[in-house]
């Protein structure tokens, strides 16, 4: 049946105004903030009956997210929120609404009458200052002899699983001489450094130092009249600083979330400023007090079968330790010497902070290496990596876990040097002139060398020791 030209041509009229109307539709990819404070946006604040000190916000603007700045040092979202404001004063309270046109800010001034005495009080204050008795404040000083007293992990994480410094390991760099005083009269923070701090070598340029390529000690004096509060925000325990005021170790930041306090030790974790995947661990003590050594429960003795293919599961874990990693990756060149479909991918990172990664094991028992000491492995090396800077060489290290961040000083290391691109390569490290060793439980594979900034690609297939 044949079309009615006037209906085709409805039709493509209005086909037409489909396409002209979507294209002067601008999408609006991200909010754009409408400046100045604009009267459709505001809030309520309601002080509780029961006590004045906590106020109750409410957003009346409407749109589809509203974002507070409590002005208290804690922050949070949705239409309605409570704030917690213990010592008396006046607070600037910041709302941001966002609409489907942009966003836009308000912000007001709460004032609180009177401090509630009764709000700060509780185990956190009294652990930190030893009481508002205690007229000079509570000193802490950094666990130097522990494992762990300084670390860094994923800031999507909850431990140090990427570094713990171990027993007096940062002894040269001035930190073990910091001490930290909470005071709870008139809530005085005062950081005795004795004239040097440590800096995290992301952020020492803030205290003065450019182009640092290593965490270095930096002459520094502290603000004299810096303050602190506990901030009590989505369940965890914060201690904030004024004044860009820090513990002991400088990463930019002055908030740490309290992770534990006891009256003589805390753990506390903090972010660096200028790298924001990066999570930093403390751990402290009340000056004076010695912690008892930790219960080590050694590890037992064992000649185990360890095998991966990389592609089944195998019976090793691997971390990956400042390279990409990836299982079950496919064979760039299934042929003579690897048919497998799957093995495992390995790049070494371009830059000075990761010139020391690997890809590790750390095992649930020590190495017999007197029954079974002879690792096996194959390797293939792109010949398109730039071996003028990167080293062919493939090393497998093994250490004592239980030595944290010198773990590396008492390692056994056995490398190969390739001189085969583009072909699957079968190597065998024999540990066997170790026999007599039996502390390791760690297993480190590392290729392209180290001590150098240079990236490369690599495969690894066929793990086994046996």
């Amino acid at each position: 049946m044949r079309t009615p030209y006037n209906c085709l041509k409805s039709w493509t009229c209005l086909l037409a105004g489909l396409i002209l109307m979507m294209a002067s539709c601008k999408r609006t990819d991200f909010p754009v903030d409408k400046g100045g404070t604009p009267g459709a946006v505001s809030f309520s604040a309601s002080p509780k009956a029961s006590n004045a000190n906590i106020v109750d916000f409410k957003n009346e603007s409407g749109g589809f997210k509203a974002i507070w700045d409590l002005g208290n040092g804690t922050s949070g979202e949705g239409n309605t929120i409570s704030g917690s404001y213990p010592e008396a004063g006046t607070y600037t309270v910041k709302l941001t609404v966002f609409t489907k046109e942009g966003f836009a800010s308000v912000t007001k001034q709460v004032v609180i009458a009177q401090t509630n005495t009764d709000m700060l009080r509780g185990p956190e204050y009294d652990a930190l200052t030893g009481t508002a008795t205690n007229v000079n404040g509570k000193t802490w000083v950094i666990e130097k002899g522990t494992v762990g007293h300084l670390g860094l992990g994923p800031i999507t994480g909850s431990t140090d699983e990427w570094f713990k410094a171990g027993p007096e390991e940062k002894k040269a760099f001035g930190i073990y001489d910091d001490e930290m005083t909470f005071n709870l009269n008139g809530w005085k923070y005062t950081y005795a450094n004795n004239g040097t701090t440590y800096a995290n070598k992301d952020n020492a340029k803030d205290l003065g130092v450019t182009g640092a390529t290593e965490d270095v000690m930096v002459n520094y004096t502290p603000p004299a009249n810096m303050t602190w509060k506990l901030v009590f925000s989505g369940g965890k325990k914060f201690i904030n600083i004024s004044d860009n005021g820090f513990i002991a170790y400088y990463t930019g930041a002055s908030q740490y979330e309290i992770l534990s306090i006891t009256n003589d030790q805390m753990y506390l974790r903090t972010t660096s400023k200028a790298v924001g995947d990066q999570a930093w661990y403390l751990r402290l003590s009340r000056k004076g007090f010695v912690p008892e050594p930790p219960v080590v429960v050694e590890k037992p003795l064992k000649a185990a079968n360890l095998s991966d293919d990389f592609d089944a599961a195998g019976n090793v874990t691997w971390l990956a330790e400042n390279i990409t990693y990836k299982r079950a990756y496919d064979n760039p060149a299934p042929l003579t010497g690897n048919t497998s479909a799957k093995v495992g991918f390995y790049a070494k990172k371009d830059g000075v902070d990761f010139q020391y990664g690997n890809l590790q094991a750390t095992l649930t028992h020590r190495l017999d290496l007197s029954t079974k000491n002879k690792l096996r492995m194959k390797v293939f090396l792109p010949s398109y990596n730039d071996f003028a800077k990167v080293n062919p060489k493939v090393a497998v290290k093994l250490q004592n876990s239980l030595l944290g961040g010198d773990a590396w000083t008492t390692q056994r290391d056995v490398a190969k040097v390739i001189s085969v691109f583009n072909s699957w390569v079968e190597l065998e490290f024999d540990f066997s002139a170790y026999a007599a060793d039996k502390v390791y439980d760690r297993i480190v594979v590392q290729l392209g060398g180290e001590g150098h900034p240079n990236p490369g690609i690599f495969y690894i297939d066929d793990f086994e020791f046996k």
